[in-house]
């Protein structure tokens, strides 16, 4: 169990950690403070210890799993577990209509905004999803999208009529969520 107080967490940082957060990886690299599996569960980290977390271009390499068991699932429980209430988690991935999300022969997961809506529990609810084993319950506060350079200085209802009916427009999803 990691000891230190910690504030901000760099899930899966490899040697690109953000700065003042603690960086956690499978491989140590100069980066990596702490070296861990991130598919390994419980973390070395207490309940409700950590303010917030930062993961970059990780949640798409999460592995599924048989029946209700998934790897996207357990992340997200996990991550719910060590943040503090009102603690704040960030995920950067690649966009799901974007060749981005298929060029890495590790990607198992494509990324929609509408992912992140079963990490809450009113939709849950109100879908009949309370069967699940989640226990993460985020409140969706941001959805920022990263424009292709090709499509930057477009018009806004263009750019949205684009994005829906286009591959290529979006190529990362920033999706911040808030510990309730």
């Amino acid at each position: 169990m990691y000891t230190k107080k910690i504030s901000k967490l760099d899930l899966a940082c490899g040697s690109n950690k953000q700065k003042g957060f603690l960086g956690v990886d499978i491989v140590k690299t100069k980066d990596v403070d702490v070296v861990h599996d991130l598919t390994v569960y419980p973390w070395p980290f207490k309940d409700n210890s950590v303010d917030e977390i930062w993961a970059s271009h990780y949640v798409e390499h999460l592995p599924h799993g048989v029946g209700l068991q998934d790897g996207m699932v357990d992340f997200m429980n996990e991550c719910y577990r060590i943040l503090r209430k009102g603690g704040i988690a960030r995920f950067l991935t690649p966009y799901y209509a974007s060749g981005r999300a298929f060029q890495d022969p590790y990607h198992t997961r494509f990324i929609t905004e509408a992912s992140y809506l079963y990490f809450t529990k009113p939709w849950r609810e109100m879908n009949k999803l309370t069967h699940y084993p989640i226990t993460a319950n985020f409140e969706i506060v941001k959805i920022d999208h990263s424009v292709n350079q090709m499509f930057i200085g477009r018009a806004s209802e263009a750019m949205q009529q684009m994005a829906m009916m286009n591959w290529n427009v979006i190529d990362d999803l920033l999706v911040t969520l808030k510990k309730i």
